[in-house]
């Protein structure tokens, strides 16, 4: 029986938090990729909560965001969430893709988060 890419990619998600564990120094930052859009949190799994959170949804990036291709949102985003961890003291965090490959615009939420500031 064949997987589909939904459950193919959860399987890769399973075998990645096995490895990938945020805590209170070094929380998680786990990405989620929709069709249109895509979502960032910094969670800390000691606490089992959310502490930042930011999209492409963002009325803060609205306008911003006009006529921007996806990667470009993506890298935008990256950078909306460095600026928010860093005003809360938080500058390492640990990448989780989720399961998804680190391409496109997974990779290029990773160098706005970079290039604003996180260290992972």
């Amino acid at each position: 029986m064949s997987l589909t890419k939904i459950d193919a990619r959860e399987k890769r998600k399973k075998s990645i938090r096995k490895r990938v564990q945020g805590s209170g120094e070094r929380p998680r930052l786990s990405v989620f990729r929709s069709s249109k859009h895509i979502y960032v949190q910094i969670v800390d799994d000691d606490k089992q909560g959310t502490l930042i959170a930011a999209s492409t949804r963002e009325p803060e990036l609205g306008a911003s965001l006009k006529g921007l291709k996806k990667k470009d949102r993506a890298k935008k985003v990256g950078q909306l969430i460095a600026q928010r961890c860093l005003a809360k003291g938080i500058d390492k965090v640990v990448f989780d893709r989720n399961g998804y490959i680190y391409h496109g615009r997974v990779s290029a939420l990773a160098d706005g988060a970079r290039e604003g500031g996180l260290k992972f």
